[in-house]
This record gives C-alpha cells, structure tokens and sequence, in this order.
C-alpha cells in the first residue's frame, strides 16, 4: 500500500521573479508550476500549500564555483528566514543551484525553443526551478533513508 505523500515545491528566487516547479504526488515527476513576481512569491506558495498538500519546499541555493555563497544570497537568506516564520512546520531545503540558469537555455536549444522565445527570462526561471527540483529528486534517489 502506497502511504500518502505530498508534492515537493522548488523555487528558483530571483528579485524580480522567481520560477516555481512542483512533483507529483509520488514525489516521482518534477514539472514547471508558475513563474511569479517575487513580491508576490510568498502569497503564491501559502495559496498553493492551502489547495495542495506539501510535504516540503526546496529552495535554489547559488554560489560561486569555489563553493562559496554567491552575492544573491543576500536576497535569498531574508526571503528563507521570512518563510519559515510564515509556515513554521514546513521543511524547507536549500539546494546547490549552480549552472541550473545555464542548462536551462541548453534545454531550451536542445528543446528546439527558437531564439525569441529563449530571451523570455521567465521561462528560464520556471525551468530552472524544475532543474533544482529534478537534481533534488535525484540526491534523494542515491541516498538510502532520504
């Protein structure tokens, strides 16, 4: 018997927009939910929360290729800190984001998205949070009792 599982929500945080993606139930399939002004992200997420059930949220964590934290995390760190006051009992993940803009427009090229539509910043938000959200799934995979 299958238990009930929530879905896990990823965000790609940008300060002027930020990319939502979201598994399936069985936490199996990660897919591009929205791509939303970031002034109005945390509303989104808690209407989200309200109609779906999450089991956590993974946060895209950038930094440089040193390892260290990159200058945006500046904006990402009191937007985090706000969310988990907000929704106290939620999980919340942060996870290594890097190249995650850069595989976006591969996968755009490879998708065969003509060049207009690959300027469209939004879109590579959203697919950038379902690259966080796929990698996340995969760490799950290759660790036992995740």
């Amino acid at each position: 018997m299958l238990r009930t599982m929530g879905r896990i929500l990823a965000i790609d945080y940008g300060r002027k927009r930020s990319g939502v993606a979201v598994t399936d139930p069985l936490q199996i399939i990660a897919g591009n939910l929205a791509t939303v002004p970031t002034h109005t992200l945390m509303q989104f997420i808690k209407d989200y929360i309200a109609r779906e059930q999450v089991d956590r949220i993974v946060i895209g964590q950038p930094s440089q290729l040193n390892g260290q934290p990159s200058e945006s995390m500046k904006y990402i760190t009191p937007f985090v800190n706000r969310l988990k006051g907000e929704l106290p009992d939620m999980p919340i993940v942060m996870y290594d984001e890097r190249f995650t803009s850069a595989i976006a427009h591969q996968a755009m090229i490879d998708g065969g998205m003509k060049k207009s539509d690959r300027r469209d910043k939004s879109r590579v938000d959203a697919i950038a949070a379902t690259i966080i959200l796929n990698d996340y799934l995969q760490s799950r995979m290759n660790q036992p009792n995740s």
